[in-house]
């Protein structure tokens, strides 16, 4: 008995730019229906755990100046607040340039190296209760003793590290903000796993129903995963791109001991490239197989 057909997932990638052609390098323009910043402050080492609602960047200068030995997670959901953005900029001395890629949120995963810190930008997929596939970016600032985390929207993967902050088991709070980083990313690859697992599945109903009644939906939803699998190889490519950057930069704000755990993501991302390089062979054949059905259907008519 054939399986019971599952929605394709639709893909919704933000293509908007807000900064106008020919706007002056570094300008900060926020929609007006941008969501206001949502900011909670983690701030632990392996004896203590404090979480905090801020609304200012002062009150997060506080807590930093505070608690110097600490390592904090300042998460910041929503962009909706100028000032917010622009004392950050001051606060932390991020360069214009860099917000700029934070508010335009179509970025490709890069690293970049600066004084005070590194920028690290991150591709989130996941998907609603109706399979809508949801493209995000994640925007990284990491320093000596914190991490900035960036998102315009609220797609929450990092339950799991929240966790592991609350819970202090593992190494989570008995490392640095480097540690926390690479946490965070690769939670974002993990994720990856569970989609691609979605798409096999659709793909594997998808060659039954060809074999037994192929329709023209059978050729929408191959046409549908194969824009997906698109945009996974694009992403893919670059996070491995990224990954590979940090693990070769010599920068202070990444010790040995944590590219360790970091080759690791980056054998993950090799991982989710074979299984997007597997699935599209298989897209390819799917659709080989729809044209020979319709084409054996045909001929029975004639």
């Amino acid at each position: 008995m054939m399986k019971a057909t599952l929605p394709s997932f639709q893909i919704k990638l933000k293509r908007k730019r807000r900064t106008p052609p020919g706007a002056s390098p570094g300008s900060l323009n926020i929609e007006a229906d941008a969501q206001k910043p949502q900011v909670s402050v983690y701030s632990y080492d392996s004896n203590q755990l404090d979480v905090r609602e801020v609304n200012t960047v002062d009150e997060i200068n506080q807590l930093l100046k505070k608690q110097p030995s600490l390592t904090h997670w300042i998460n910041i959901k929503g962009f909706g607040d100028k000032l917010l953005i622009d004392e950050l900029c001051t606060a932390f001395n991020i360069h214009r340039l860099e917000m700029e890629d934070v508010l335009n949120t179509y970025q490709r995963p890069k690293m970049e190296e600066h004084t005070d810190h590194l920028f690290i930008v991150s591709r989130i997929f996941c998907h609603s209760a109706d399979f809508v596939l949801h493209n995000e970016q994640l925007s990284l600032f990491l320093g000596s003793n914190f991490v900035i985390a960036m998102q315009e929207n609220d797609p929450d993967l990092f339950a799991p590290v929240r966790i592991r902050l609350k819970q202090g088991k593992g190494y989570i709070r008995h490392q640095g903000a480097d540690y926390l980083a690479y946490a965070l990313l690769d939670a974002i690859v993990d994720n990856y796993f569970p989609i691609l697992e979605s798409i096999g599945e659709k793909l594997d109903e998808l060659e039954d129903e060809l074999f037994i009644k192929p329709t023209r939906a059978s050729l929408q939803r191959i046409q549908a995963i194969k824009r997906e699998l698109i945009l996974f190889r694009r992403t893919t490519f670059a996070e491995r791109d990224k990954i590979n950057d940090v693990l070769r930069t010599n920068n202070i704000f990444i010790k040995d001991a944590t590219k360790v755990f970091l080759r690791d993501t980056y054998d993950h991302t090799i991982q989710v490239m074979d299984f997007v390089e597997s699935y599209k062979e298989i897209t390819a054949s799917l659709m080989d197989i729809y044209l020979s059905s319709v084409s054996n259907r045909m001929n029975q008519i004639m």
